[in-house]
């Protein structure tokens, strides 16, 4: 008996730690991204780097910001805000994704380490919401919501 239930335990063990034998798709530019979570993952990864122009490229002329406090950005000031950015490190998980035809819905939480114009960046989750639209040029960002901090 001890000995089925033995093995019972270690199929069990290696079908939960299945999904971790292959390592996570790493996603160093937006050519690398196969979807929502890779497009976020390399969107924070340029402002980490500084890459404003490869930011740029993938921000639509219509590109809009909304902030937690309800400010609405456009392009130009939207990207004059995230050069404001010294990010340190970010962490981001919790993604939901809806594809309608060509635009992404993405929504995840994010956890920062850094400053925003000089000032400290909130140390719990935040939540976000990005619309991403495939177009000629490939995936465009056309907004971008921060929703706030995470509900625990």
């Amino acid at each position: 008996m001890e000995h089925r239930l033995a093995v019972l335990m270690l199929c069990a063990i290696m079908l939960l730690s299945g999904c971790t034998v292959w390592r996570e798709h790493q996603v160093s530019d937006f050519k690398d991204a196969t979807g929502g979570e890779g497009l976020e993952r390399s969107f924070w990864r340029q402002v980490k780097a500084k890459r404003w122009s490869a930011l740029e490229g993938h921000l639509a002329g219509n590109y809009v910001l909304v902030t937690p406090d309800g400010g609405r950005l456009d392009r130009v000031a939207a990207l004059a805000r995230l050069r404001q950015f010294q990010l340190d490190e970010c962490t981001l998980g919790d993604f939901q994704t809806e594809l309608n035809t060509e635009t992404l819905v993405v929504t995840y939480a994010i956890t920062m380490r850094g400053t925003l114009d000089g000032q400290p960046l909130p140390t719990d989750p935040v939540r976000m919401m990005t619309v991403w639209q495939k177009q000629k040029a490939g995936w465009m960002e056309i907004a971008h919501s921060v929703l706030g901090p995470q509900k625990k």
